[in-house]
């Protein structure tokens, strides 16, 4: 594993009763990464989010956090932060209330507001900072949350769903503070069921299926070693790609409810390994057809989860 690592777990195994949520699972996170961690339900990832934050701790394998080996107390280790199962909040309180009493209960009654108008100001809050959260959407409780967690500049982030009921300028809000906190060297691991919000954020993932890591490593090595997978090509002149497709090597052309979609003239939909389409790219440009888009149907990502975790 990198000596740079701000995560470093190995063997790690958690059993609740008979149930085995964590299964010798070894993970490595480089510091100033964004990490994704993908999985099923139940595949144990909020398990493995809980040891991160020290709200439970491993029965067997060793854990390292920014460094330093974790130990058998239930405490959160220095320098992380972050939530699970949702950010914890008084709804009764405004959103500044919320994160003042936080940090005076962090930083002691004379800190009581260090640092909360810059949190609110991080994830686009302060219009409504005197709100209650009471009336706060799915989506604010979840930037809230964000910010609780960034009240103590935290070296290591840890995040469920930090997306959750975002709608689009939410989430492009929520994306660049991440991008930003790890351009500055902090590390966030986070899980997401949403395969093209990983996609954007993180540079490497981890697969759990069954409490047991599957695949981890780089997104990219995900997309290299997908055999097949569906791509929509858009074209104004469909006829002539038809013929092409059909002369190209190692591609398919979907038809009817194979190709999952409904009619429209300029949409066809191929399946090939990356290798034949560039060769089908490559004739269409030589024959001159305008290729207007060509984007996977489902995401390299998105069609590992399901081969590696055995989905439909």
């Amino acid at each position: 594993m990198e000596t740079t690592a701000a995560v470093r777990a190995q063997g790690i195994t958690k059993c609740f009763g008979d149930v085995v949520a964590l299964d010798r699972v070894d993970v490595s996170v480089a510091a100033g990464q964004i990490h994704g961690l993908v999985g099923p339900n139940g595949a144990g990832k909020t398990t493995l989010l809980g040891l991160l934050l020290g709200l439970s701790v491993a029965d067997e394998g060793r854990l390292e956090i920014l460094g330093t080996a974790v130990g058998r107390a239930l405490a959160a280790p220095n320098g992380v932060s972050g939530f699970v199962d949702g950010p914890g909040l008084y709804p009764t309180l405004t959103a500044r209330q919320n994160l003042a009493a936080l940090s005076s209960l962090r930083n002691g009654r004379g800190a009581r507001d260090a640092g909360v108008d810059e949190a609110l100001d991080q994830v686009g809050l302060t219009a409504v900072a005197h709100d209650r959260v009471r009336g706060f959407s799915l989506g604010m409780r979840q930037r809230l949350g964000l910010a609780a967690a960034l009240l103590t500049r935290p070296r290591l982030l840890v995040l469920d769903e930090p997306a959750n009921g975002l709608d689009p300028a939410g989430k492009k809000h929520v994306h660049g503070v991440l991008n930003r906190l790890a351009d500055d060297g902090a590390t966030i691991v986070l899980s997401s069921h949403r395969m093209d919000d990983l996609e954007s954020l993180c540079s490497e993932v981890t697969i759990l299926a069954t409490g047991r890591v599957v695949f981890s490593g780089p997104v990219a090595k995900l997309a290299a070693e997908s055999r097949e997978l569906d791509y929509r090509l858009r074209t104004p002149d469909p006829e002539t790609a038809r013929g092409i497709v059909g002369r190209t090597a190692g591609v398919r052309l979907l038809e009817g409810s194979e190709a999952g979609l409904r009619h429209d003239p300029e949409l066809l939909v191929v399946r090939a390994p990356v290798p034949a389409l560039d060769e089908l790219l490559a004739a269409l440009v030589t024959a001159g057809v305008a290729v207007r888009a060509l984007a996977p149907v489902v995401s390299p990502l998105e069609a590992a989860f399901l081969a590696l975790t055995e989905q439909e």
